[in-house]
């Protein structure tokens, strides 16, 4: 089914967006990304210009982390401490990488930065956190034990401001996590994601939290940060298309849960290696799409041409231009709540589920 965009200006399919998204739901609740760093570029390819992928992304993101992080607070494996920590290096790191994407904009470098900047980042971290995941899970198979510190200390972690997370149970220079938030904001900003996709690892590798915190700490990160970028582009760029949004929120935040059931199957080292080769995967296709293929050609097919047709997209298009703000911020809230409604939903049904099973066993018994 094919469906024309009004504030975008280009026709979509729609399931196929619906399918992307789900997927990328589920990719974000198994390893707790925000999942722009797929989508986005994926949108790209489908003929979407790139602020408008960036903006359209951002806003889902807002709302499948929202859905993703309340769904950790509810079982308890969410750090808030570590958390606040790294989203106040976020904030200032994410008003530095604005200055340096005005910067790039005005010298016309722009998209070539932001590509760039996919491919060397996903597939450097890709590689390096796939090497070392290989080797733990080959000395699992060999059933050879390594002893180890519950993580590796470096000397940043000796650094001034030594903090306790109780949470994650380190005692360790809150600059660590700071450094982090501010380089993720950079990224954040300049590549239009949560930056979960570089947070992740360096959550697990160089902080040493605990895998089963991680997930739930780096979407409660991501909610600040994309909330910062979507606010942007709604107030100053007036380019989120209301439709994309919903297509794209209802794909990810079904795939989201799925993704957070499986997760609690996987142990940490298969959880580390599928998360390798996912980054490994996305920044090869990008520099296929970058370097190999000519000009105008894509591995994807699209068709962006098309035009107005009914009166939905009239009344969206219509608010979009002469109401931006109110626009902006009616998309932002709706899927803020629809994030928290899902996740409540599921909790209702997991409880009542429970409570059934339990009534079966004590039957039985």
């Amino acid at each position: 089914m094919d469906f024309f965009l009004p504030v975008a200006q280009v026709q979509v399919s729609i399931s196929v967006i619906l399918l992307l998204s789900f997927i990328v739901g589920f990719v974000s609740g198994l390893f707790g990304i925000g999942g722009g760093f797929l989508m986005t570029p994926v949108l790209i390819f489908l003929g979407i210009p790139p602020t408008y992928a960036v903006a359209n992304e951002a806003n889902n993101i807002l709302g499948t982390s929202v859905s993703g992080a309340l769904h950790h607070w509810f079982r308890k494996t969410l750090d808030y401490k570590m958390g606040i920590t790294i989203v106040a290096g976020g904030i200032i790191g994410t008003g530095v990488g604005m200055l340096i994407f005005a910067y790039l904009k005005e010298k016309g470098v722009i998209n070539v930065s932001i590509t760039l900047a996919y491919i060397y980042t996903l597939v450097v971290v890709g590689t390096l956190m796939f090497a070392k995941s290989y080797k733990e899970l080959s000395n699992l198979k060999k059933k050879i034990i390594v002893k180890r510190k519950a993580h590796d200390h470096y000397w940043i972690h000796g650094l001034p401001f030594r903090m306790k997370f109780h949470k994650s149970r380190l005692y360790e220079s809150a600059i660590v996590p700071i450094m982090l938030g501010f380089i993720v904001g950079i990224f954040a900003s300049i590549m239009g994601v949560g930056g979960a996709f570089l947070m992740v690892p360096a959550m697990i590798y160089i902080i040493g939290m605990p895998t089963k915190l991680v997930p739930g700490t780096s979407l409660f990160v991501t909610i600040f940060i994309t909330g910062l970028v979507v606010i942007v582009h709604a107030l100053k760029f007036q380019t989120i298309d209301f439709i994309l949004v919903f297509v794209l929120l209802t794909g990810s935040i079904i795939g989201l849960h799925i993704g957070l059931k499986v997760s609690q199957k996987l142990n940490a080292s298969e959880y580390k290696t599928l998360l390798a080769i996912l980054l490994l995967a996305v920044g090869v296709i990008m520099g296929i799409e970058t370097f190999v293929l000519e000009k105008g050609s894509s591995l994807f097919i699209t068709n962006n041409t098309g035009s107005i047709d009914n009166k939905l997209s009239e009344v969206i298009l219509s608010l979009s231009t002469n109401n931006p703000v109110v626009y902006g911020f009616i998309s932002i809230i709706s899927v803020v709540l629809v994030g928290i409604t899902f996740s409540y939903a599921r909790e209702l049904v997991h409880y009542i589920k429970f409570d059934i099973d339990k009534k079966k066993y004590n039957f039985f018994k």
